[in-house]
């Protein structure tokens, strides 16, 4: 319950009198400054939610296949020199293809890092909650043009990244195979009538390195030295992060295809309703016009 406010004014020749003073309505201060509490809730009002959720998405993709998939590609460089191919002049071209992927990852993190930072501005200034915040809001053909190349691109990119998502498969299944193939040798070494050093793992027949590479296979106790080592440990596994990464970042290009679709499906429904309301308020202002010359030629008849 809100009591008023009152003032009094004294005078020497009539008691004092009491003159009521309107309340003050909502949470507005005597200087007619909101509070800290409804600027807040306005300024999170304008927040693109769907925008922020996809881009920390796509961030944190990027960045887990990116890093993951850097260090891997090391130790798988490493696992192939020390067990699989001696001799440099085998792998050269393995190596220099590696090489040039993590070059390429390097330009794929920084630009996925610019590209999630100007869809989630797209999305601050395209999203209704802004355009409220911000008072009228009118569209043009520039920045219906530039969402639609947003929607193609990120399209691009999806289609892209369901290819690099298959590709950073290839290597979980490799180690997978190899791994499996220890545990098999791990199995069999409480088996006396089947030794384990007829289970072997030639790398050559996937094809990354030539096949007069030596050894090019490790067998048995050797085989099973080589799962043991970090090297494989770690390889293995940031191979498997870099692959949920890469799922990651398709899972929000998706999201960033669907908001984009709808902002832009936004934009073109304003766009229409702008013109209907400039067609309106012109007819509105030619009938003015009409009223007030036909109330000058009735005046000066009268």
């Amino acid at each position: 319950m809100e009591i008023g406010r009152y003032h009094w004014m004294y005078r020497s020749s009539r008691p004092h009198r009491y003159h009521h003073v309107p309340a003050l309505r909502g949470n507005i201060s005597p200087l007619g400054i909101q509070g800290c509490f409804e600027c807040c809730i306005k300024c999170l009002g304008g927040v693109p939610y769907a925008s922020l959720v996809a881009t920390i998405l796509c961030f944190s993709g990027v960045a887990l296949f990116c890093g993951c998939g850097h260090v891997a590609l090391t130790g798988t460089v490493s696992i192939l020199e020390q067990h699989f191919s001696t001799t440099a002049s085998d792998h050269a071209l393995l190596s220099e293809v590696i090489q040039l992927m993590q070059y390429v990852i390097y330009g794929i993190a920084s630009f996925f890092f610019l590209y999630g930072i100007i869809l989630l501005a797209e999305g601050f200034y395209t999203t209704s909650a802004v355009k409220e915040l911000h008072g009228e809001f009118k569209t043009t053909a520039c920045g219906r043009c530039i969402s639609g190349m947003f929607v193609f691109l990120t399209y691009v990119l999806g289609v892209a990244w369901l290819g690099v998502f298959g590709f950073s498969a290839v290597p979980v299944f490799m180690f997978y195979n190899i791994w499996s193939t220890c545990e098999v040798i791990k199995s069999f070494q409480t088996n006396v009538t089947v030794p384990g050093d007829q289970i072997c793992v030639d790398i050559r027949q996937y094809g990354i390195i030539p096949w007069n590479a030596v050894p090019g296979k490790a067998c048995g106790p050797i085989l099973e030295n080589i799962c043991n080592t970090n090297e494989f440990y770690m390889s293995y596994h940031l191979f498997i992060v870099a692959c949920a990464g890469a799922g990651a970042t398709v899972i929000a290009l998706i999201h960033f295809l669907m908001i984009l679709s709808s902002n832009w499906a936004y934009l073109k429904d304003a766009s229409k309703m702008q013109a209907y309301q400039d067609i309106k308020a012109k007819e509105e202002q030619e009938l003015q016009d009409i009223q007030s010359r036909s109330k000058e030629q009735l005046n000066s008849y009268t």
